[in-house]
């Protein structure tokens, strides 16, 4: 791998790319790590709170760690490692100081705009305080941290320029959102499926609409299915919908668009094993129907795309950024 990435104009150094690759990737993690937060005190109304906040702990693969450290899932112990802990490497906290420190390698790129507002936000939650997360100051604490991420989204659309670099930070963001939302699929469907007795329920379909706000859903899915609310509709809209744009399939196919732009526009080759990775991914979601994945087992479907996933984010990295290893994080 070379320092350069060649271009038809002026050349992307290696270390911009992957920076902007994992600054998008930490910014859309924090953002949908405080979704889940926000509606996981809706999920509590089942009766089962404990279960409820342990899906928090599992939808981001750290038990053992949170185990270690806070041992029971209380709602307490779950927002302090989430929302507090800058020493829990998925914690919000971590993730924003990541995406700033990404950006202050990408200064010579970035507008004064998109730095100025990464700094006030990084500071804002650096000084969080445990008053800030209690009770019901979660539910305003979220809207807060979601409208900051989103902002800095607003601000990149408005202000980056279109090269090279702009394709990169896509990538990092729509790989990020469709993990993200297998993710948060795979733990809350099964949690959610309902006793005989609860079907239709108010408690039900109140749980189902928490799961569709987590990803941002909720009224698109409405605009689909204005009438059905059903578990597999939910699943058939957040993996194979082809205009939310939280859906697994259309992040894929921003991905592989993002790809192509890369070869066919800026001449790099070594786009071609992501591109292939992603091909055959977005391939497996069309070609089944959402009947068929449930049938078949989705829990086995979801850890297929996830391992995909990983293998495109893993193409791109060895491609094109300078030190890129399995579970490699943003540069230091």
């Amino acid at each position: 791998m070379t320092d350069t990435l060649r271009a038809p104009a002026q050349p992307l150094l290696a270390r911009y790319a992957e920076s902007l690759f994992w600054m998008a990737r930490y910014l859309e993690r924090a953002e949908n790590l405080a979704r889940v937060l926000d509606v996981t005190q809706t999920f509590e109304a089942s009766g089962r709170p404990a279960q409820a906040w342990e899906s928090v702990v599992r939808i981001n693969a750290d038990e053992a760690e949170f185990a270690r450290r806070y041992g029971q899932a209380t709602p307490e112990a779950v927002r302090r490692f989430y929302l507090l802990d800058a020493d829990n490497p998925t914690s919000i906290p971590a993730a924003v100081a990541a995406a700033r420190q990404n950006a202050r390698i990408l200064r010579p790129l970035i507008s004064t705009e998109m730095w100025t507002q990464l700094n006030v936000f990084h500071g804002w939650v650096s000084a969080l305080t445990e008053e800030e997360i209690a009770g019901d100051g979660l539910s305003r604490l979220c809207s807060r941290l979601k409208e900051s991420v989103q902002l800095n989204t607003g601000i990149t659309e408005g202000t980056f320029y279109r090269d090279q670099g702009w394709h990169f930070l896509q990538l990092g963001r729509v790989i990020e959102r469709a993990d993200q939302t297998t993710r948060l699929l795979d733990i809350k469907y099964h949690l959610l499926l309902p006793s005989l007795a609860d079907v239709g329920s108010a408690l039900d379909l109140s749980q189902w609409h928490a799961l569709l706000r987590a990803a941002a859903g909720y009224h698109a899915f409405r605009r689909v299915h204005p009438r059905e609310l059903t578990p597999r509709a939910v699943a058939d809209f957040l993996l194979l919908d082809g205009a939310f744009p939280r859906s697994v399939l259309l992040c894929v196919r921003q991905a592989e668009w993002a790809l192509e732009q890369l070869r066919s526009r800026y001449g790099l080759r070594g786009t071609r094993e992501a591109a292939e990775r992603a091909e055959e991914l977005r391939a497996g979601l069309e070609e089944r129907s959402i009947d068929r994945i449930v049938e078949a087992g989705l829990h086995e479907f979801l850890d297929w795309v996830q391992r995909m996933l990983i293998a495109i984010a893993g193409a791109v990295g060895t491609a094109f950024f300078r030190d890129w290893r399995p579970g490699a994080a943003s540069p230091g």
